[in-house]
């Protein structure tokens, strides 16, 4: 009996990021309507068994962000990065190579505009 080795894949963090001021917008997609969409689009991932975990994140006014310089530690509220879009949550796939990854962060659904990064994850073998 010879033994099948298994494909090498690679992980990678999609990290999803979008200006959450458009779910206050008159008629934008409501939050519901996103998570449902990010579920269903999570399951499809799950189906393809390349899904190996991953969340939302509440909004960013729900951060506090620790800070060290110089040995000093400082607390503040909020995101670190002061910027128009916020890190809303990510994925975390195991696929062959980045076209594979990208062609999945393509696919990622947001409400308005948003920016995937796509990220490899350090493999620890």
């Amino acid at each position: 009996m010879i033994a099948r080795q298994r494909e090498k894949t690679m992980q990678y963090a999609l990290l999803l990021y979008e200006n959450e001021a458009v779910y206050a917008e008159e008629g934008a997609m409501s939050l519901e309507a996103i998570i449902a969409a990010h579920n269903a689009f999570a399951a499809d991932l799950a189906q393809q068994g390349v899904l190996r975990g991953g969340q939302g994140l509440k909004s960013s006014d729900t951060a506090t962000t620790l800070r060290k310089s110089r040995g000093a530690e400082t607390l503040h509220d909020g995101p670190y990065a002061e910027a128009r879009e916020q890190l809303g949550g990510f994925y975390v796939i195991d696929v062959p190579d980045l076209d594979a990854a990208l062609a999945i962060a393509k696919r990622i659904p947001f409400a308005g505009d948003g920016a995937v990064e796509v990220r490899p994850i350090i493999d620890e073998d």
